[in-house]
């Protein structure tokens, strides 16, 4: 009984800090002035994301090396860099039509960069034989609410900084990916 609790203390933790990333992009996010419903759906999408990347990453794990999880870094990396620089200069620019937007393709293509580490580390976890329930039940409840988080924190702060707050939020993503491609 002590192994199980062990196991979700560590799972817990695991997911806090994966779910870390997903707030922060959050934050970034959030200064696009959303409504409370997308907010709602981005953070559903998230944390389905941080369902499905994991239990793919696990099974890939039972079968693949442990060497695959760098390309997962360096991919979400590259894409966060991608919606990065798009959001700064469309926070510069003159017309505001945004390509990517929080909803659609752009809202799949966010969730997809966020929950890149959270495949590369389940890679890991099938290969030591974690649990997969309660993987995929902790990294989703925690990311979830962790970008709900982060979304309405950012929906405050854009409030205060008008039209810059997207080039902000692109600003924050760029670093985010920068930070995921330098380690």
């Amino acid at each position: 009984m002590t192994g199980m609790y062990g196991e979700i203390v560590t799972l817990t933790l695991m997911a806090f800090a994966l779910a870390m990333d997903a707030f922060s992009v959050g934050l970034g996010m959030g200064m696009f002035n959303l409504r409370l419903r997308q907010i709602f759906n981005i953070g559903l999408t998230i944390g389905i994301f941080h369902v499905w990347m994991p239990l793919f990453g696990i099974l890939a794990g039972k079968l693949l090396s442990v060497q695959f999880g760098a390309i997962a870094t360096y991919v979400g990396g590259g894409l966060l860099l991608i919606l990065g620089i798009h959001m700064c200069m469309s926070g510069f620019s003159k017309e505001k039509n945004s390509i990517i937007t929080p909803a659609g393709w752009g809202l799949m293509i966010f969730g997809f960069s966020v929950s890149l580490d959270s495949f590369s580390v389940s890679l890991t976890l099938g290969i030591y034989g974690a649990k997969t329930a309660l993987v995929l039940t902790c990294f989703g409840i925690t990311a979830t609410i962790l970008t709900w988080l982060g979304l309405l924190i950012g929906r405050k702060v854009q409030g205060w900084l008008g039209s810059y707050s997207e080039a902000l939020g692109g600003c924050i993503l760029f670093a985010f990916g920068l930070k995921l491609l330098l380690g």
